[in-house]
């Protein structure tokens, strides 16, 4: 797997954060549409989408005059993968140290 950390950093922001769930759940929008339900400029938002997009969170294409942002959910499964791999490591850590103070 690819370092975690971009990720990770990216999703920390809550308005990134936001803008991802929004369009995880709402489907692909542009910054304009996404920019009208939250408390940020369009500006604001086409900086976190460009964000999002560095580390391959979001995709976009160009439809008519708008730019359209879609969720990728792929580095997302990446992650799930470290995540898994960190959790397996740390259970065998604690099942040694378990059956030292069993013993």
């Amino acid at each position: 797997m690819t370092d975690p950390q971009p990720l990770l950093a990216a999703l920390a922001d809550p308005t990134r954060k936001a803008v991802y769930e929004r369009l995880s759940a709402e489907g692909p929008a542009s910054a304009s549409r996404l920019a009208a339900d939250m408390p940020v400029s369009r500006q604001a938002i086409a900086k976190h989408l460009s964000q999002l997009s560095s580390v391959g969170l979001v995709g976009s294409s160009q439809q008519g005059r708008e730019v359209v942002y879609e969720a990728r959910i792929e580095p997302l499964h990446e992650m799930t993968e470290w995540i898994d791999t960190v959790g397996s490591a740390w259970d065998a850590r604690l099942g040694r140290l378990r059956k030292t103070f069993d013993q």
